[in-house]
């Protein structure tokens, strides 16, 4: 079975079909640069763009960096606040004609990654999390998936967490490999504190440049693995949940 993925981020909106069996991409991804401001109206345009630059016409799935409940937005940290209350599954399926799933873009990395990737066959608490804009978290336990944790808005030194630990919060401050991985060391321990994870899976844009970084995190006790499918993990997972692969429907 196929289905189409649709990654929605803070810089990038990506897509592709994917094989909802072996979890790889059946082509080359399109990748569209987020809309500033990134209104409703302006990102459901790119996601249209997206699904016709492959003619596509079966089913399909997109993330959004927030929480979704029931394809509804209730946040929105790194696109336009008016996205709060907006029904993005109905939007984007009015908008490519067909239905679709939504659902939080770190769930979907997370859901593709304990199917396909990093996490497969682990069945203590895994922690996946994603580098990118913001920080993304998805959180497992025996396989299942806790929606919608957000723990990249966790405080630290009185600061969300993702705004030293995330890869624009790297380039925005020109910190260098070790002054940024500092950060997010520090960031971990908070972390694994409250879930003591056994397993981090760290993912996002920055994953595909891992050995330069994973091997200098400090003061943590989990496993860290990078992310298997790096930053299409999210197009993945976006596809499985259109396909009912894995990814558990919401009451």
């Amino acid at each position: 079975m196929q289905a189409l993925g649709i990654d929605i981020g803070g810089t990038g909106i990506k897509g592709a079909p994917v094989d909802l069996d072996t979890g790889k991409l059946l082509a080359d991804r399109k990748k569209i640069a987020t809309p500033q401001p990134a209104t409703p109206e302006a990102v459901t345009e790119v996601v249209k763009q997206v699904a016709a630059s492959f003619g596509w016409t079966g089913v399909a799935g997109a993330t959004f960096p927030g929480v979704v409940i029931g394809g509804t937005i209730r946040s929105a940290a790194n696109v336009d606040k008016s996205w709060i209350g907006s029904d993005a599954a109905t939007l984007f399926g009015k908008a490519i004609g067909t239905d679709i799933q939504v659902l939080n873009d770190a769930d979907a990395a997370g859901v593709a990654e304990m199917t396909f990737g990093a996490g497969k066959g682990v069945r203590g608490t895994v922690l996946m999390l994603t580098f990118g804009t913001g920080v993304g978290s998805a959180l497992f336990t025996g396989g299942l998936l806790v929606r919608n944790t957000e723990f990249g808005h966790l405080e630290v030194r009185g600061k969300d967490a993702e705004k030293r630990a995330s890869e624009h919060g790297k380039i925005e401050h020109g910190w260098g490999w070790k002054e940024w991985t500092e950060r997010v060391s520090e960031y971990l321990q908070v972390v694994e504190a409250l879930v003591s994870p056994e397993l981090i899976i760290v993912g996002g844009g920055i994953s595909k440049e891992s050995e330069k970084w994973v091997p200098l995190l400090t003061g943590v006790r989990a496993r860290i693995e990078p992310a298997a499918l790096l930053n299409d993990a999210g197009i993945v997972g976006a596809a499985m949940a259109a396909g009912g692969r894995g990814v558990p429907g919401e009451e």
